[in-house]
């Protein structure tokens, strides 16, 4: 039942918003994930982000993308929460209190045994409009254990003013979303987040200079 309540919110709302609300600009999509288990690592700058990037995916394999959020935001309220988990399916990883670290992030290696692709925001939240902010190390605790696991880099340009932080008013707004080469493991924490903002970096410095890449037909 929840899947084809997925289906049908991403099919009647989501990707018609993003497709037409957003006039959406999509660079080298050729380079995703396509099946799990894989993880796809993205800037933060507004709620649209998760939506956005759910919407590359078809309709068919929306059950398997699967975004890692916090859980003291969308678990905060008995609606929000159920819509997060049921119709979005996120994966809830909670900010505070960090002690185990092998509990915080058992349920993303659970879903990547299903065959999932998860969708995680390095910089742990969002941050200013178009703007890339320090990366936090959690994504390295969670491939230190599959250092063979797709990690694809991407970057998205516009949505922090089609809905920046802080607004709940969308405002229709050319976006572009550029998609990067998978990035290999490191062992070095510090060297792999190094390496993953160097890739979103970047990946960013390319949006700001549109007329260097070819637009995906």
């Amino acid at each position: 039942m929840n899947r084809c309540l997925k289906i049908l919110f991403f099919a009647l709302l989501v990707k018609p918003m993003v497709l037409l609300g957003l006039g959406l600009n999509i660079f080298f999509k050729a380079r995703l994930p396509k099946a799990g288990p894989a993880m796809v690592v993205a800037n933060h700058n507004s709620h649209l982000d998760t939506l956005v990037l759910m919407s590359l995916y078809p309709l068919s394999q929306i059950h398997k993308i699967r975004p890692v959020a916090a859980a003291d935001y969308f678990l905060c309220h008995k609606v929000v929460a159920w819509f997060s988990l049921n119709i979005i399916g996120i994966i809830p990883i909670q900010r505070s209190n960090i002690r185990d670290k092998e509990a915080l992030f058992a349920e993303c290696h659970k879903a990547l045994d299903n065959g999932d692709i998860l969708l995680i925001f390095p910089e742990g939240s969002r941050g200013k409009p178009e703007a890339l902010s320090a990366l936090k190390r959690g994504i390295h605790h969670i491939i230190k254990q599959r250092p063979s696991l797709k990690v694809v880099p991407v970057m998205m340009h516009g949505l922090g003013r089609a809905l920046p932080k802080g607004e709940r008013v969308f405002v229709p707004f050319n976006c572009d979303v550029v998609i990067g080469e998978a990035i290999p493991f490191e062992e070095d924490a510090k060297q792999y987040i190094d390496s993953v903002y160097h890739s979103l970096n970047e990946l960013l410095a390319l949006c700001m200079t549109r007329q260097s890449i070819v637009l995906d037909e």
